[in-house]
């Protein structure tokens, strides 16, 4: 199990038991100042045990550690500071906007909503798609033409 600690210098660390012939040992699994999401990746990839990011973020607030605040936080407050700059978004997305954090019946189709998660990806993550798209086209069985067309063949008189 990881438990966090923390430093002189005002940072923390997340660290890990290990056994070793020579008896338990703590290893250093992540320091940081704020545990965020990266800090959590970073430790879940050097432990040698599960860690539960649930189970980390309840441990620092046990201790006292800080949080960092969620992306939608930090993504609010730079909106937020663009629209006081009289920087808007353009109107799809200030649409899309308005229907995600009012989720009332904002008149949006379906489709448009749908598209909401690709309003952030980069280029990789759309080609990716778009390559995982094209293969499921391939994968799908081709249907077989009749020998014989239903309808009758036009005949000139």
């Amino acid at each position: 199990m990881a438990f966090i600690v923390p430093r002189k210098n005002g940072a923390w660390e997340i660290r890990e038991t290990r056994s070793t012939p020579s008896g338990p040992r703590s290893a250093t699994l992540a320091t940081f100042r704020e545990l965020s999401d990266e800090v959590i990746e970073q430790a879940e990839a050097r432990a040698t045990k599960t860690i539960g990011a649930d189970e980390l973020r309840q441990t620092a607030l046990r201790v006292g550690a800080p949080l960092a605040s969620p992306p939608a936080d930090s993504a609010t407050r730079k909106l937020l500071a663009e629209l006081s700059m009289g920087r808007k978004p353009r109107r799809a997305l200030r649409r899309l906007l308005a229907d995600a954090v009012d989720s009332q019946d904002s008149g949006l189709s379906d489709a448009a909503k749908a598209a909401q998660e690709w309003v952030a990806a980069t280029p990789d993550e759309r080609g990716k798609a778009l390559r995982e798209l094209l293969l499921l086209g391939d994968a799908l069985p081709k249907r077989r033409r009749p020998d014989r067309t239903q309808f009758p063949r036009f005949q000139h008189p």
